[in-house]
C-alpha cells in the first residue's frame, strides 16, 4: 500500500539560549560543520524519504534562510509539481505576523496545508540533527493504526539532568509503543524518551486539529494537542537510533560541531541515513602555509592555513596567520584570525576579525561568541 506525504518544517523557533548566534538568522538557518546549515539535515531527510512537497514556515529573521534556500534546486525541489514552498508570515490587520504557537503557525498556512494533494503530513518543529529516513517510520505508524506518531531518541540519563530549564519534550510509553504522558520543560525527567519534533500524521486529522483547538485559542501542538488529546487519540512513538546533535544552546550548538570532529559520529551524521544536501559554493581547496597545520579539525574550502589549528570546526575562506592558534573553537565563514592572536573555546560569527596578538578564552561550558562582523 503506497503513503505519500508531504513534509511541513517549522522554522519560527526563538531560541533566545542561542543569543548572537540567532540575532540576525533563523536556528535554521545556523551554519554547522563547515560547509551546512541546520535546515539541510531536515530537508535531506524528508526528500531521502521520498517527499516531493515541503513547506518552511518562517517566522523573523528568515532572510539568510530564503537565501540559502532558493528555489530548492539542491535538493532536487526545483519543480513543476510540488517543490519547495517557503512560507513567510502573512501580515493582515487581523494577523500581524507574530505567530502565538506552531498550531497558529500551521494555522496561517492552511490553504497551503489544503492544496498538497498528498494525504499525510509530516510535521517537524525542531532543528534538531540527524540523518535518517523516515520509511520506517511511516511502515511502524500504518502497523500500529496510530493516529500521530511521534518520533523520539534515548538519551543518557546524565544529559537528562543536565537539560534543566530547556524546553524540550519527554515521552512516556508503554511496552506496546503508544504515548501515555508528555513532560514539556522538565528539570528532572523520569524518561530517558525525548522527541525529535516530528510528527506524522494524516492532513484530514491536521486540519481538523487547528480548526478545534485555533477556533478555542489554542495554539502550541504539544500543549494544546498531545496533552489534551492523549487520553482518546492514538498517539505512539517511533525510535531513532542513530546520533542526535542539539542547537538550541550555545553549549548544545558548540557540542554538536565539536561532535563532527568525532569520525564514527561524523559518518552517522553525513551519510549513514542519507546523503546530507546543501547549496553548492564553489571554493578553491584549503591552503597550508610553510607551519600551517590542522589535527583534528574539520578545515572548508577557501581557508588559508598559517597557524595552528586542533580540535576546530573552520568554515569557508577563513584566514589563520602566522603563529595564530586556534584549540577548541567554531570560526565562521570569511573571518580573520590574524598574525600571533589565540583563540580557545571560542565561536566566531561570519567576517569576524581577531586583530594581531589578541587572545580569547572561553572555556568548554561556556564558549566566547563574537558576533557577525565583529573586530577584536
Amino acid at each position: 500500500m503506497s503513503f505519500e506525504f508531504f513534509g511541513i518544517v517549522y522554522a519560527g523557533q526563538e531560541a533566545l539560549e542561542l543569543k548572537d548566534l540567532v540575532r540576525s538568522r533563523a536556528v535554521a538557518a545556523l551554519p554547522v560543520a563547515g560547509r551546512y546549515r541546520a535546515i539541510d539535515f531536515i530537508l535531506s531527510n524528508l526528500v531521502n524519504s521520498g517527499a516531493t512537497n515541503v513547506g518552511i514556515v518562517t517566522r523573523y529573521n528568515y532572510h539568510s534562510l530564503m537565501d540559502h534556500l532558493g528555489a530548492g534546486k539542491e535538493w532536487d525541489l526545483s519543480r513543476k509539481r510540488d517543490g519547495l514552498f517557503v512560507l513567510p508570515p502573512f501580515v493582515t490587520n487581523q494577523t500581524p505576523g507574530a505567530y502565538r504557537g506552531t498550531l497558529d503557525a500551521l494555522n496561517s498556512v492552511r490553504n497551503y496545508i489544503r492544496r498538497s494533494p498528498q494525504e499525510n503530513v509530516l510535521f517537524i518543529d525542531d532543528t534538531a540533527l540527524y540523518n535518517t529516513t523516515y520509511t520506517d517510520m511511516i511502515r511502524a505508524h500504518m502497523a500500529s493504526g496510530a493516529d500521530i506518531t511521534v518520533l523520539y531518541h534515548q538519551v543518557q540519563p546524565v544529559l537528562v539532568e543536565a537539560l534543566e530549564g530547556v524546553e524540550r519534550v519527554y515521552l512516556y510509553a508503554n511496552d506496546e509503543g503508544r504515548i501515555w504522558d508528555i513532560e514539556v520543560k522538565a528539570s528532572l525527567p523520569r524518561t530517558r524518551m525525548m522527541s525529535l519534533g516530528a510528527y506524522l500524521l494524516s492532513k484530514r486529522l491536521l486540519e481538523q486539529l487547528i480548526e478545534e483547538n485555533v477556533s478555542r485559542d489554542r495554539y502550541d501542538f504539544v500543549r494544546d494537542v498531545l496533552l489534551r488529546r492523549i487520553g482518546d487519540l492514538k498517539v505512539c512513538g517511533h525510535e531513532h537510533r542513530g546520533a542526535v546533535a542539539r542547537i538550541d544552546t550555545v553549549q548544545s550548538y558548540f557540542a554538536a560541531n565539536r561532535m563532527f570532529l568525532e569520525p564514527d559520529t561524523r559518518a552517522d551524521l553525513l551519510g549513514n541515513g542519507g546523503e546530507v544536501y546543501t547549496k553548492v559554493k564553489d571554493e578553491v581547496p584549503a591552503r597550508y602555509g610553510a607551519n600551517g597545520r590542522a589535527v583534528n579539525a574539520l578545515v572548508a574550502d577557501g581557508c588559508i592555513i598559517e597557524g595552528q589549528v586542533e580540535n576546530s570546526v573552520l568554515f569557508r575562506g577563513v584566514r589563520v596567520g602566522k603563529n595564530a592558534v586556534i584549540k577548541d573553537s567554531i570560526v565562521m565563514q570569511n573571518s580573520e584570525v590574524q598574525e600571533g592572536a589565540t583563540l580557545q573555546y571560542a565561536i566566531l560569527d561570519k567576517s569576524v576579525v581577531v586583530q594581531r596578538d589578541r587572545m580569547l578564552a572561553g572555556s568548554e561550558r561556556f564558549p566566547m561568541i563574537i558576533r557577525k562582523h565583529g573586530i577584536v
